[in-house]
């Protein structure tokens, strides 16, 4: 496919407008964190090392972070978080509900920054917004909420769209507000919208094939999860054997093979939760880093334009 696009805004509960602190002092100790994520590793999780880095803490140096990858298997979290607990990490920053989840049950006392977690009030992360309290503190991201737009955009580059696929991993609890958000769009675009999901990596190709054998012209649209985010690369490949243009969340998978992407920006998000770990390391307790209101990350108001 050519002429790819991609269309990027980031939004984020936190202090994102607090000044960094220049020249920040280097820990005597080596000091030892966690990062716990639902998906593989992926590109911009070097965020997480870039906002440490500016604060003062460099891997390999005064820092030691334990990386746990789920490779989209949420089952695998928990004994992951307990893991990180018995090996006394200071702090643990978690990618995903899930992992967050996963890792608030492991323990009361470790101070957890979550990132990447659509709604962390009503999946139980936090009890408020404005007052996390506990141990916890993070960002929270508007990504799901954003399909209706990309609907708009996918059919601003492809006219000729008639029909789009929400498509997402099985069980994922952001499929329900993800279909809801493209059908409140797809009429006034003229498009119909329907939810497909794959329980596991086998059943890509022949979900790919079957969409692509649809008479109407089609486009695929992409849900967050972690499960999406491990397979983005075999996503991306069979979206360009099959001829399916495809909308993305994030430019992880459109740099490989989708059209285009619209959605918070993973690698700023993941560089201000370094920061915020070294305002623990330094002293400063979760309960204390209160949330602001959305802001972006692009210089925009707001993500209705990119």
């Amino acid at each position: 496919m050519r002429g790819r696009r991609t269309f990027v805004c980031g939004l984020t509960f936190g202090m994102l407008s607090a000044p960094r602190a220049a020249g920040a002092q280097q820990a005597e100790k080596v000091r030892r964190i966690g990062l716990l994520s639902g998906t593989s590793k992926f590109p911009e999780i070097d965020g997480l090392v870039l906002g440490l880095r500016e604060q003062g803490y460099v891997e390999g140096q005064n820092l030691l972070i334990e990386w746990r990858f789920a490779e989209g298997r949420s089952d695998r979290l928990p004994s992951f978080a307990a893991e990180l607990v018995r090996l006394k990490v200071e702090v643990t920053v978690t990618v995903s509900t899930a992992a967050a989840l996963a890792a608030k049950n492991a323990t009361a006392l470790m101070p957890i920054i979550f990132t990447q977690v659509p709604d962390p009030v009503a999946s139980g992360v936090v009890s408020s917004l404005a007052r996390p309290g506990g141990n916890l503190s993070g960002f929270s991201i508007l990504a799901v909420e954003l399909t209706g737009k990309r609907l708009e955009l996918f059919k601003e580059v492809v006219p000729s769209l008639k029909s789009v696929i929400i498509l997402s991993h099985r069980g994922s609890p952001t499929n329900a507000l993800a279909l809801k958000e493209a059908e409140i769009a797809a009429p006034r675009l003229g498009l119909e919208a329907r939810l497909v999901e794959v329980r596991d990596a086998d059943e890509l190709e022949p979900t790919f094939t079957t969409m692509a054998r649809e008479p109407a012209p089609r486009g695929v649209v992409l849900v967050p999860s972690p499960f999406l985010v491990t397979h983005r690369l075999r996503i991306a490949e069979l979206a360009i054997k099959r001829r399916l243009p495809m909308i993305a969340w994030t430019d992880t998978v459109s740099l490989r093979g989708a059209l285009m992407s619209y959605g918070p920006i993973y690698s700023d998000i993941l560089r201000r939760a370094g920061g915020r770990v070294a305002k623990i390391l330094n002293g400063a307790k979760p309960a204390d880093l209160n949330y602001r209101p959305p802001s972006v990350t692009n210089g925009q108001n707001d993500c209705r334009d990119p």
